[in-house]
Formats: C-alpha cells, structure tokens, sequence
C-alpha cells in the first residue's frame, strides 16, 4: 500500500472529511486545470490538421505497409486515390476508441480516486509530447490512441470526487465551473496549436503542454481522498461503501430513464460538438476560403472560450435557480437549448463569411449550455457507490455514438460527396434528437434524484443529519 506524506496531504488538502471550504476549492481548482490541459491535447491536433496532411500525406509518399492499406481501404471505399479527410477522422478515432474502451476498466479499479488522477494526468502528458516526436503516421495513431488511455483514466473519476466536496444544491453551478474547462482548454488547444505550429513547427504544439501536465499530476498525488457519499444522504465512514458489482451496477443504471436519457441525449450532443470542433477550422479555411489559417484558429478558439464560458456558467447558475421552481429543470433547459440551437448550426452553412462567425457562436453556445445540467443529473440520480461506474459508462456511450464516429463519418461524406456542408447538415440533425430525448427527460428527473437522496433528507442541500456529530 502506497504511503503519502501526512504534512503535505494536511497542507494541500485541508480537511474534506469536515467539510472545509478550502479543501473543496483547492479539489476543484485542481481538476479544473486539469481538465484545461486534458481539452488542450486534444484540440491541438485539430489545430494542426493542415500541416499534417502535407507532413503525411503529400502525393508519391511512401506511408509502410498499415498506413497503404488503409489509404487503399479508405479509398476503395470512397472512390478517391488520396482520402486524407478520412484519414484525419482515424485520428480522432483513435483516441476516442481508447478513451472510451478503457473509462469502463479505470471507473472499475479499487484504486484511491486522486492517485488514479495524478496518473493519468501523468500518463496524458507524455503520451501527447510522443505526438510530436511521431515519424510517420501510424505512429501518430499510436501515440493519439495513448492520449486516450491516459485521459480515460481521469474522466470518470474526477465529477464523482467534486460530487463528494459539494452538495447537490450547488453541484450544477460547481460542475460548471468544472466543465467550463471544455470550451476555453477547447478555445486554448486552437489558439495554441496553431500559433506555435506557425512559429515553430507542428511538433512544438504538442511539446509545450507536457511539463504543465507533469506538475499539476504533482500535485494531486498529495491530495486527500473525500468521504464517498458524504453529501447525498448516504450514512458514511471513514470507509467508502462497498462497491457494488459491475454487471449489477449496470442493471441498475440501464432501468434508470434519467440516466438512459441523459446519457443517450450527450450522445448526440457530442457527435455534434466533436464533429463540429474537429473540423471547423479545416471547413472555414478550405472550403469556406477564409485563408489565413493561425488567424482562423485563433477566432474559432475565441468563440469557443467566450461561448463556452458564458453557456456553461449560465446553463448551470439557471439550472441550480430553478431546481426547486419547475419539475426537471435540468433536463428542460438543456432541451430548449439543443432546439435554439439546431438553426444556427443550419444558417452557419450559408452566410457568407465574417457573419458566419455569428452563427457559430450561436451554435456553439447552444450546444456548451448543457454541460453543468447534464452532468449534474448523472450525479444526482446514482447511488455514491456506482458514481465511478455510472461515468465510465456514460463516456463509453456518449463517445462511442458521439465524437468517436462524427469526425470520420464528416470525412468520409466530404469525400464521398464533395461538399462538407451536407455532414455539417447531418450534425445539425443530431441535435435535434439530442433535445427530444432531454426533454422526455424531464418526466422523470424529480422521481429519480429522490430515490438517491430522499427529499426528506437535508443530507442533500449540504448539512448534517441529527444523527452526525
């Protein structure tokens, strides 16, 4: 059993079994800036698909033997000699396969939350500076799938910790905070990316965020782990509650409609938002002939930081404030939301550029407006001793029918079809369904969230029973 130096855990940690305001604020900071770092490796690689396809696919390259054949693959498939855009959605594929393959088996290890945290930050890190020190492209796929391990460790273990720092009144404002991390580490991976790969070449995009991952690993190694629990009417221990079994978990989960819906709902949420950020800035630059690329990403990646943000904070402050007004708020606005937002990813399409950026805008805040709600309705509506489990199957499905296939599937109807606007029509679509299914949500969400933690029970807004001294 791994040992941790007391004065360090005291010193960084304050004391979470307590309720510290210090300990919760130091856990969120923490895995805020990770998630920063986590959405930053992944989008740089959008940021510098330009320069990768002259890297590895320039005409009368020899690419070996796996790469040949799936440029053969691919091309038979589409009747094209150079399927490049196909080739660049493996990529994105490959670390979506691995991310979600492997949530599943880190949401399952009996393994102290933060220590699996500080791993796969660590594991992430590297694993992204090998990208750039990638020779040929199959060890690019290699390497991006290793991104994906890493980071499966860390996405279903880190909500269930803040679930345990916060109580559920506050949860969609706080895992807000926390998901707005997507957008501006999104917004941080365009801007970054390509203004090093301009000045220093692609292979520097992914060298720079490594040491940074490094420390913030550091330092959540030192941290204290949270009563599992504590803030949802569970009576804990010092213990954690015993794990329930897997496939037993699972049942649970599947006869869960607020679960099934929410989960299903993010998925289509994420084929359109993965989609859509892999390959806006290739879109705006060939197709849309917007040509100077560094300034395309730098005003993708400032719409997503001031969308993002802005959706994210809001959806979750607005879900919190009308949680105890209107019968499954948190599925209701995050509805509404998804069907504001399915005409503005249309008009994106057609205006003519720079008041195409409007839409996008729109588009993108819609889609970002969810995150606090959504996430907070996973939380709620599982038992604490599932929660690990219950997000590890939530990314498995959500990317698994969400970001894994958009970007190829938007490849390979670009380069069976010649235009990218009709698989930018078919992610609009997504979003529609995504709505339907949050708003049939809302029926159930109220029923749900009480069988985890009763009403009765003032456990849930933060505050002890008569029964805790």
């Amino acid at each position: 059993m791994q040992t941790r130096p007391a004065a360090a855990e005291s010193t960084l940690a304050g004391d979470p079994n307590n309720n510290n305001p210090f300990g919760a604020k130091l856990a969120l900071t923490l895995l805020l800036l990770l998630n920063l770092l986590n959405y930053i490796d992944r989008q740089i690689l959008a940021a510098v698909i330009p320069y990768l396809k002259t890297e590895f696919f320039a005409p009368g390259q020899d690419h070996g033997w796996l790469v040949n054949n799936l440029l053969s693959w691919l091309g038979g498939i589409l009747g094209s000699d150079n399927p490049e855009n196909a080739m660049m959605g493996l990529l994105a594929m490959a670390f979506m396969l691995s991310y979600m393959f492997m949530a599943p088996v880190f949401g399952a290890l009996p393994i102290k939350r933060w220590t699996l945290v500080a791993v796969a930050g660590a594991l992430w890190s590297i694993a992204t500076g090998l990208c750039g020190m990638a020779t040929g492209f199959a060890v690019l796929l290699l390497t991006r799938a290793l991104v994906g391990v890493g980071e499966a460790g860390y996405g279903p273990i880190a909500p269930t910790l803040i679930a345990d720092y916060f109580p559920q009144s506050r949860r969609s404002a706080v895992l807000s905070w926390f998901y707005a991390a997507i957008p501006v580490g999104s917004a941080l991976g365009f801007i970054l990316g390509g203004l090093v790969a301009a000045a220093w070449g692609w292979q520097w995009a992914f060298y720079v965020v490594v040491p940074p991952g490094l420390i913030l690993a550091a330092a959540c190694y030192f941290m204290r782990e949270p009563r599992v629990g504590q803030f949802d009417g569970v009576a804990y221990t010092a213990e954690p509650p015993k794990r329930i079994g897997l496939w037993t978990a699972y049942g649970q989960l599947i006869r869960n409609p607020s679960y099934v819906l929410c989960t299903l709902g993010m998925a289509a949420m994420t084929f359109a938002i993965g989609g859509i950020g892999f390959w806006m800035p290739d879109y705006v630059h060939n197709v849309r002939g917007v040509e100077n690329l560094t300034l395309v990403n730098t005003a993708f990646g400032l719409i997503l930081v001031v969308s993002g943000i802005a959706a994210t904070l809001i959806g979750g402050k607005l879900a919190d404030h009308l949680r105890s007004r209107v019968r499954g708020s948190y599925f209701l606005i995050s509805g509404i939301a998804m069907l504001v937002g399915f005409p503005c990813a249309l008009l994106m399409l057609w205006t003519p550029f720079p008041y195409a950026w409007i839409f996008i805008f729109l588009a993108a805040f819609c889609l970002f407006f969810n995150t606090g709600p959504t996430n907070a309705i996973l939380v709620n509506v599982t038992h604490p001793a599932i929660r690990p489990t219950a997000f590890a199957l939530n990314i498995f499905v959500i990317h698994a029918l969400g970001d894994v296939i958009s970007p190829l599937i938007i490849g390979v109807i670009t380069d069976a079809t010649g235009s990218m606007n009709i698989a930018f029509v078919v992610v609009a679509c997504t979003m529609l369904v995504g709505a339907v299914l949050w708003l049939w949500g809302s029926r159930f969400l109220d029923r749900d969230t009480a069988k985890v933690c009763p009403s009765a029970s003032n456990d849930c807004d933060g505050k002890k029973s008569s029964g805790d001294k």
